[in-house]
């Protein structure tokens, strides 16, 4: 972190007055620098109160992702391997460069926007700035071969809506394999990208890409995602802390990577029961082709059983599966 992070993590930890004294003696930085540090947040938006015999106070933050403020909720020690941008083509992209280099496993970039996000199938997703969170997650599961991860998807849909959950109270649906849905329309998207060693299969690395929606209006859309889009405001009608779902969402990802791949059931239960595409009609598009059925159920592979017109069942773990009623689909 930065020592304007370090100091905002200081102040937003305490609800009194915090002495410059005590500031320098636990960063190990000059009174000086606190105090250049303290104009430059105080410039980004943040309301700081100051006394000559108390120190500095702080009273009110900007709606910012910050790994400073995101310290309140993780604590010191897990906000440091966060990375918080302003503004990057793709959180996915910038976490693969990373991984690359030899960054550690839980290693989090967030950023205000993105300039090119991507979703499943090379579909952008729309990252309008200072209204959602954009983050991506790297895992590094150890001895695990590729198979025991085919569902991670799944998985991660799962520990964000339980995210959502805890940290404003709204239960999503999860429509398969991976989005998140309020009502009829997109709450979340998740990309999930692997690097496998081809000699035996070993997965090197695991990035999850997640978006959330969260303070957005419908104007904050583009134009064509306006009717099939829905945000966290939108459904509340309250604006959500950013800082704190952030926070939820790195802890329910800290916690699935310790349970990959074997504490499968109760990812496995949430997701049977909040999934919205089973009891409905649905089109299954692959890449060469396209088919209606009935999705009768999740198997527990976390695969789509679908009945096609003549009662014959199959399994589907992959492509994209369009449903009766959800996202304009009739």
């Amino acid at each position: 972190m930065t020592t304007k992070d370090e100091v905002i993590a200081m102040l937003s930890a305490n609800d009194e007055y915090v002495s410059g004294e005590k500031i320098s003696e636990r960063l190990g930085i000059s009174r000086a620098a606190i105090n250049t540090a303290v104009k430059s947040l105080r410039a980004e938006g943040y309301d700081i109160r100051s006394s000559t015999n108390k120190g500095y106070r702080l009273s009110l933050a900007p709606d910012i992702l910050s790994c400073g403020l995101l310290s309140r909720y993780l604590g010191t020690t897990r906000a440091k391997d966060v990375i918080c941008l302003d503004s990057v083509d793709s959180t996915n992209n910038y976490l693969r460069k990373l991984a690359l280099d030899g960054a550690p496993a839980g290693q989090v970039v967030i950023a205000e926007s993105q300039t090119a996000g991507r979703g499943r199938l090379g579909r952008s997703f729309a990252s309008p700035k200072g209204k959602g969170i954009y983050m991506s997650v790297l895992l590094r599961p150890k001895s695990v071969d590729a198979t025991e991860v085919s569902a991670i998807s799944a998985w991660v849909a799962v520990a964000v809506h339980n995210a959502i959950f805890r940290a404003c109270g709204v239960r999503s649906g999860i429509k398969w394999v991976n989005d998140l849905t309020l009502g009829a329309k997109k709450l979340c998207g998740i990309l999930t990208e692997l690097s496998i060693e081809s000699e035996n299969r070993h997965i090197q690395y695991i990035i999850v890409g997640v978006g959330v929606n969260v303070n957005e209006i419908p104007e904050d859309f583009p134009e064509a995602y306006r009717d099939i889009a829905a945000s966290l405001y939108m459904h509340t009608g309250t604006l959500c802390d950013r800082i704190r779902i952030a926070a939820e969402m790195i802890r329910a990802l800290d916690t699935l990577a310790v349970d990959l791949p074997h504490n499968r059931q109760p990812y496995l239960d949430t997701y049977r029961q909040y999934n919205v595409t089973t009891g409905k009609d649905v089109r299954l598009i692959s890449y060469d082709s396209e088919s209606v059925g009935y999705a009768v159920r999740i198997d527990d592979d976390f695969g789509l059983v679908v009945r096609d017109g003549d009662g014959k069942e199959k399994t589907v773990h992959s492509g994209e599966v369009s449903v009766r009623g959800l996202y304009g689909y009739v």
